[in-house]
Order: C-alpha cells, then sequence, then structure tokens
C-alpha cells in the first residue's frame, strides 16, 4: 500500500543540520496496522507530512497504492488524523464531518448517513448538534478519527491517535484500529506509547535521526530477555554510540 524508496528531505543545508530524513527506504503491506517509532525528531511527522503532499522530499518517490504521488492525485485514498487535530470551533460535529465528506465530493445524503455512522461508532453521538469549542481533548480525538473516516478511504495515516487519552478512549481507539484491520483497512500510525504498539501492530518500523534502524515484526525485534521498550531503547543508543565512533 506505502512504497519508500530513497526518500531524502533536509531543512537548511547552508547550517549543516542533519537531514531529516536520510534515504528512508520503507514497504507497509496493504491490510496491516504498520507502526512508525521514533524519539522526538526522528523524522516521523516529516516521513507522514511527506506523504499527504505537505511537503516535497529532496530525493526519492512515494507510492500509495501503486500511484506516484506528486504525478496523480492519490488523497482520496488517505484518511488522516494529526497529532492535535484542527476544527473550526463555531461548527457542530455533524456540521464538521459534512462539510469534509462534501469536500471529498460526497452527495449529501451520502454524507450525513455515514457522519450519523461514525458519530455513534466513535461514542459521539450524543455530541452530534453540540458546537466543536466545547469538546474536551478526548471528544476531539474520536471525532478527528471520524473526519479521517468519512470518505471511507482504504489507508488511514495517524499521527500519535492516543495522545491525551485517558484509558477509557484509548481502549475506544484501539477497539477502532482493531475494527478497521478486520475490514481490510491499512493503517499507518506513530506513537510513542511503545506497548499499544506491540499489542496493535502487525510490524513496525523504528527510525532515528532521519535513518531506518529497523522494520519487521515485532516477535522478530523483541527477544525473552528484553521488553520492546528495552530494545527499543538499545537500538537507539547503539546507534548514537556508532555515529560518535565514526564523527
Amino acid at each position: 500500500m506505502i512504497t519508500l524508496a530513497g526518500l531524502s528531505k533536509s531543512f537548511n543545508n547552508k547550517l549543516k543540520i542533519p537531514k531529516a530524513l536520510n534515504n528512508l527506504t520503507l514497504t507497509v503491506k496493504r491490510g496491516e496496522v504498520f507502526g512508525f517509532l521514533g524519539p522526538n525528531g526522528a523524522g516521523k511527522s516529516t516521513t507522514i507530512k511527506l506523504l499527504l503532499g505537505f511537503l516535497k522530499p529532496d530525493s526519492g518517490s512515494m507510492r500509495i497504492n501503486g500511484i506516484t504521488l506528486g504525478k496523480t492525485e492519490y488523497r482520496h485514498l488517505v484518511g488522516y488524523l494529526p497529532e492535535l487535530p484542527f476544527f473550526y470551533t463555531h461548527l457542530t460535529a455533524l456540521e464538521t464531518l459534512m462539510l469534509s465528506g462534501r469536500l471529498a465530493g460526497m452527495d449529501k445524503r451520502q454524507v450525513k448517513v455515514r457522519s450519523l455512522q461514525l458519530l455513534d461508532r466513535l461514542s459521539l453521538g450524543h455530541a452530534a448538534k453540540l458546537k466543536v469549542g466545547g469538546f474536551s481533548k478526548g471528544m476531539k480525538q474520536r471525532l478527528g478519527l471520524a473526519n479521517g473516516l468519512i470518505h471511507d478511504p482504504p489507508l488511514l495515516i495517524f499521527d500519535e491517535p492516543m495522545s491525551g487519552l485517558d484509558p477509557l478512549g484509548r481502549h475506544q481507539v484501539k477497539e477502532l484500529i482493531r475494527e478497521l484491520r478486520s475490514e481490510g483497512k491499512t493503517i499507518f500510525f506513530s506513537s510513542h506509547i511503545l506497548s499499544d504498539i506491540e499489542e496493535l501492530c502487525d510490524r513496525i518500523a523504528i527510525i532515528h535521526k532521519g535513518v531506518l534502524l529497523y522494520t519487521g515484526g515485532v516477535t522478530g525485534f523483541v527477544n525473552e530477555n528484553k521488553t520492546l521498550e528495552e530494545q527499543f531503547i538499545e537500538i537507539i543508543r547503539n546507534h548514537d554510540e556508532d555515529c560518535h565512533v565514526f564523527a
């Protein structure tokens, strides 16, 4: 579903700042839940912004569902949840989804039915006619998920989907991700919550300072003696030590 080949991105070559992405090559299979891991500043959000067309790469290529990004319109294939969803606070939850659906080319009747279904599915049915400005963090996060799902895309890209959620909210989002996988959706998401990654993902990638350190199954990365968190910290430290030796 996603193919990245030799992807590189820099933001200020004059100051010789290290590349945000350095020759990233990665494949996400159709129908899998794929976790994208890395510490702050690793290049996760840059990768997502490149996939969504918000940034242009310095070099390399990107394909989604066989479509080469930058040559053909593809964003109807993608549903996106940013880490901090933005909404027009004067609109209601239903009006927000109606607007997004209409912008995605859905007809008025279709988008209203779909909007109400998603609000119920995400425990927001009671808030359909309430203005978003009065929503809690958890409610906004769930509305953001509904917003990404409104046009029923085959690929979902989530940037920290459980950020700021309480245990109940995190449980709801995890259940939704499982449901979406059972429907054949491909889910690519970044997270700092390693327990969620271990629980949900079929495969993972670990990126640090723009460099891919690991890609593969969770079970192939974790051994009997170390947790995912311990193994994650070790691979990051080893990379930093190697960089220091060769600097």
